[in-house]
């Protein structure tokens, strides 16, 4: 997998959210942004608009660097969030809150290019 990509670091500010409906929406508290249905255990994150300008779109890996494991983005934050990722912990409340707002470092994955030069 780290064959096909670049890692770019970014520091970001990170949060957490949880699928209940005060914190994500009352119609439908287990669908992300752009249509994808929630379910705990899940590793996945939702980004600032603004980190969508940066590469951080859609389906993008992500390593955390106090998390194992890749996590993809799925979602998206309102746009009052600047430079700002929310960590999915299912419904864990608890655990959400306990982690709170951290500043931490994120790798993202882009494709590295695939054209060859030939000499």
């Amino acid at each position: 997998m780290d064959d096909k990509y670049n890692w770019v670091p970014l520091q970001v500010t990170a949060t957490a959210y949880n699928s209940l409906p005060y914190q994500t929406s009352y119609e439908h508290p287990a669908i992300a942004a752009w249509g994808d249905s929630i379910k705990p255990g899940q590793k996945w994150i939702a980004v600032s608009r603004d980190l969508l300008k940066k590469g951080l779109v859609y389906n993008t890996m992500v390593k955390i660097d106090t998390f194992k494991g890749v996590y993809i983005v799925k979602d998206k934050m309102h746009s009052r969030w600047r430079n700002r990722i929310d960590i999915y912990m299912g419904e864990n409340v608890k655990e959400a809150k306990e982690w709170g707002r951290r500043k931490i470092t994120i790798s993202y994955a882009v494709e590295k290019d695939s054209l060859e030069i030939i000499e």
